[in-house]
């Protein structure tokens, strides 16, 4: 009996989750808030509260994040990382200076102690990279030259993730000084070791994973990335920066095969890790913490705007493709619930869910809009006040003229 309604009720989560993404891809919006949405729907509190399928569901929702940071782990090669980071990693400290910030500030001003303030400085720092890349898609703007300044903070975001994760799964299980330093050397330790394995030796790694079958090539990536991520959590590192590192090392025909297998699963998976979080935020906990979600929306808006400018003017882009590339980088998604279901997990902060669930739905639907409409909407107010300005200095040259004339003759 109990199986017949772990089946029900999980055939009827990947139903709704299909649904909802049919509806999203009709208007073309993200899936991730109707997500989040059904989560609320289904947890407690909501509408539909699961029983028998909540532990099966918070399994697939751990090899969501996993798949998540696989499949970003096997966007970029080992060298790319390298080139990114001697290249733009001003841009990502002014970018993590300018929307870090904001989260932990508030986080300290809600009162909620200096563990929830890293972790809220995760929230508002890292964009979303899976709802800006199909942004980017949708516009067409994959070719303009503001889109490869946009990807450079988006990949300096992702290799800082290999930092912050450990830092966050340290101070979240309560370690101490020690035993959470310990962690985040084995962590640097571990990325290090795959990088430089990974631009000396990626070749051999990949042809050793790489078939011509797709079963065996799917069965042998997921394992092995499954197994990495396991042995990471047991050493107190992350399981996503496991994942991470793993399709870092992997490349060529290795990677482009496992993207093209692995993107169904995760997109699968991802959805009901999106779930699984919903379900551990009550939907009555929201309302009280909408007006700082809101506020901290406004001002990482503004900041992650200010940021894609600075990077693009640095990179010499027109003052249009400064503005379109601030506006695509707001969207808040995937990675942001990441960070805060550690918190959740652990039992940090019972409000910081909620928060960081309001914060990310109201930017997931801002951001789309932001990247399309910021551009035209700075260039109409630069257009308006240059129009201001001018029949206020029409009388002062007026007045001047005869002067200047008189004492001339």
């Amino acid at each position: 009996m109990h199986s017949a309604v772990l089946l029900i009720e999980f055939g009827s989560i990947i139903l709704a989750l299909g649904l909802l993404g049919r509806f999203a891809g009709r208007f073309r919006i993200s899936p991730i808030p109707l997500y989040l949405l059904a989560g609320l729907a289904f947890g407690e509190g909501g509408l539909l509260p699961l029983g028998a399928s909540e532990e099966f569901v918070a399994t697939g929702a751990e090899i969501g994040v996993i798949l998540l940071l696989l499949m970003l782990g096997l966007e970029y090669s080992a060298s790319d990382l390298v080139s990114n980071l001697k290249a733009h990693y001003p841009a990502g400290l002014v970018d993590g200076a300018l929307n870090a910030l904001p989260g932990a500030v508030a986080a300290l001003l809600l009162g909620w102690g200096p563990v929830a303030a890293v972790v809220l400085a995760g929230v508002t720092w890292i964009s979303s990279s899976g709802v800006i890349a199909k942004v980017l898609g949708d516009l067409g703007r994959v070719g303009n030259r503001e889109t490869p300044v946009i990807l450079s903070v988006l990949v300096l975001e992702d290799l800082a993730m290999a930092v912050y994760l450990p830092i966050v799964t340290a101070l979240v299980a309560g370690a101490g000084l020690a035993a959470g330093s310990l962690t985040l050397a084995i962590a640097l330790g571990a990325a290090g070791l795959v990088l430089f394995l990974a631009v000396r030796y990626g070749r051999v790694i990949s042809r050793f994973v790489s078939s011509d079958d797709p079963e065996k090539l799917l069965l042998v990536v997921l394992g092995l990335t499954i197994l990495v991520a396991g042995v990471a959590q047991q050493l107190q590192v992350s399981a996503a920066v496991g994942a991470f590192l793993v399709g870092i090392a992997l490349s060529g025909e290795a990677a482009e095969g496992a993207h093209t297998l692995l993107s169904p699963l995760r997109d699968l998976f991802a959805a009901i890790f999106f779930v699984f979080f919903g379900l551990h935020t009550d939907p009555a906990s929201i309302p009280p913490v909408l007006l700082p979600a809101l506020a901290l929306a406004a001002v990482t808006a503004a900041t992650k705007i200010a940021t894609g400018y600075w990077a693009a003017r640095r990179a010499g882009i027109s003052v249009k493709g400064r503005w379109r590339a601030g506006g695509a980088l707001v969207a808040r998604g995937e990675f942001s619930i990441v960070i805060a279901g550690l918190a959740v997990t652990a039992g940090i902060e019972p409000s910081l869910g909620p928060l960081a669930t309001a914060y990310v739905l109201i930017l997931v639907v801002v951001g789309p809009l932001t990247a399309r409409y910021t551009e035209p909407l700075a260039l109409g107010w630069s257009r308006r006040r240059a129009a201001r300005r001018e029949p206020e200095q029409e009388p002062v040259e007026r007045a001047e003229a005869p002067a200047q004339t008189s004492v001339g003759d």
